[in-house]
């Protein structure tokens, strides 16, 4: 098991996101840590409509009322907590999950080698 810093756990206030970058199965893929309601989340940056990024370069997560994370390109919207997608073309599909781990003040990714 390979593990990443992607930030400092106290750095990740409520609301806030951070993108980040790994490689899984060779290919370069990109992910966003989340804190919502107090829990830290992180889920693969791929909409699961189309395979694009749900910030589409805007760097921008949630929806303007802060409760749902949503694709900036079509407007489909997923529960923070679940990463389900609960408004859109893919109504019932979730976002991927990643497995981080708080260590040492550190939010790391968990990696499969």
């Amino acid at each position: 098991m390979r593990k990443i810093k992607i930030a400092l756990a106290d750095d990740i206030a409520e609301g806030a996101t951070v993108k980040f970058s790994f490689v899984s199965g060779g290919k370069n893929m990109h992910g966003f840590l989340a804190r919502f309601h107090g829990k830290l989340v992180a889920y693969e940056n791929r909409c699961r409509h189309l395979p694009v990024t749900l910030d589409f370069g805007s760097d921008r997560f949630l929806e303007s009322e802060g409760n749902h994370f949503v694709c900036q390109s079509h407007g489909a919207l997923y529960d923070p907590l679940t990463g389900l997608c609960v408004r859109g073309p893919c109504e019932g599909e979730s976002l991927k999950p990643l497995r981080i781990e708080v260590e040492d003040d550190a939010v790391w990714l968990l990696e499969s080698i």
